[in-house]
This record gives C-alpha cells, structure tokens and sequence, in this order.
C-alpha cells in the first residue's frame, strides 16, 4: 500500500473563510467569502471574495454555473452580478465546445470484421485514439 501524505486532508490555517450566501430569490445566488484567521476574526490583510451561482436551461436540463464577480463591496456584487453571469455562461458555452471537438476528434476504426458478419472495406490500418 502507498505511503499517504500526513497532511492530505488537514484544514489550512492561514486560509479559512466564513461563507454568507445572499439572493434576491429569482436570479441565483452570491456567496459572500469573507476571510477569517484561526481565532475567528475577519482577516483584513485578505480581501472578501464574492462568488456567483446560477443556472441556464439547456435541452439536456438545468447546468448550474458558478463564477467570481469583481467586486469590493455585496452592492458591487450585486450590480456586477448579471455581467459576471454572462461571462460565465460564455465560458461554459466554450468548455461544452471543446469538450465536443475532443468527443469527435476520439473516433475508433474498430479491427475486424462488422457485427453481422460484415467486412470493413478497403482499411490502411489507420487508427486513431
């Protein structure tokens, strides 16, 4: 059995946050990340990050999506939220793109005969992965 890492699975002390999630109910949600020390108070020297979540409707159903909003201030997060949305919506468009260039450029030439006792015609040899 391999060794594990000691430390695979402890909590980061210098890198903890307090989460608040906020919504108007309709839109999505923003997650409020707030940074903390070990004691519990709001770490200043670290800035609060605001995440947002959504959904979009596709034929295949629901595909939630979360994203970073820039913002210093829950107004800013708010205001910059349907912007932020966009972008993630036009990222996850993007990944849903390659990942269909990957799926189609994966084609198999199987060896051998065709189920039914067909043959393959012609057939170099060629394979691709």
């Amino acid at each position: 059995m391999a060794d594990r890492d000691p430390n695979e699975g402890k909590m980061d002390l210098n890198d903890l946050w307090r989460e608040e999630v906020i919504t108007d109910r309709k839109v999505g949600t923003i997650r409020t990340m707030t940074p903390i020390t070990a004691t519990g108070a709001v770490d200043a020297k670290r800035q609060v990050q605001y995440i947002g979540q959504a959904q979009i409707m596709t034929p295949a159903g629901a595909l939630p999506l979360s994203f970073e909003i820039p913002a210093k201030t829950l107004e800013d997060a708010v205001v910059n939220f349907t912007a932020a949305a966009q972008k993630g919506i036009e990222h996850a468009m993007e990944e849903l793109r390659q990942i269909q260039r990957e799926q189609a450029s994966s084609i198999v030439i199987p060896k051998g005969p065709l189920p039914g006792g067909g043959k393959m015609g012609g057939g170099g040899g060629i394979q691709m992965p």
